[in-house]
């Protein structure tokens, strides 16, 4: 009877494993849309530009670079989840729509989120490693000099 009960299971969820495939979410890469003009107006280091571009860019910009398991469910949809949170919170193709004030604060956050190793996420750790202690102190500190940059046009505009 237990036998019976679990192949049932086994076979319903085979079935619906093959049926979420037909589920594609969008893909994210709107092209027009590039991380230039975060990069012209906050002046990353090539090294810098290179870090956020492996750890930043597939989820908090218009040009995520897909890995090959980004084809099948249910991890398709997990990614897409994903792409579409980061991109909520952070999305520096759109960089440009942004005020200073908001440029300011999310150079703030993105300090924060680096310093309490909340960025990036312990599940795109699990698969692309962490940012080792030198890559974390380069972003830190040209994040810095960033928001350093936007406080000051902040203070400037205020006058």
């Amino acid at each position: 009877m237990i036998k019976k009960i679990l192949k049932i299971v086994l076979v319903l969820a085979l079935i619906a494993l093959v049926a979420i495939q037909f589920i594609r979410p969008e893909k994210n890469n709107e092209g027009y849309k590039s991380v230039a003009a975060f990069e012209k107006e906050t002046k990353p280091s090539v090294k810098v530009a290179s870090i956020l571009k492996e750890n930043c860019y597939d989820c908090h910009s218009n040009q995520t670079q897909y890995p090959w398991y980004s084809e099948v469910a249910p991890f398709s949809l997990w990614l897409a989840d994903h792409i579409e949170h980061g991109r909520k919170h952070f999305n520096v193709s759109d960089w440009s729509n942004y005020t200073i004030k908001k440029k300011e604060h999310k150079m703030e956050e993105f300090v924060e989120m680096v310093e309490k190793d909340e960025m990036p996420l312990q599940s795109y750790t699990i698969i692309h490693g962490n940012l080792s202690e030198d890559d974390k102190k380069l972003l830190l500190q040209w994040a810095g000099l960033a928001r350093l940059q936007y406080k000051h046009q902040l203070e400037v505009s205020s006058k």
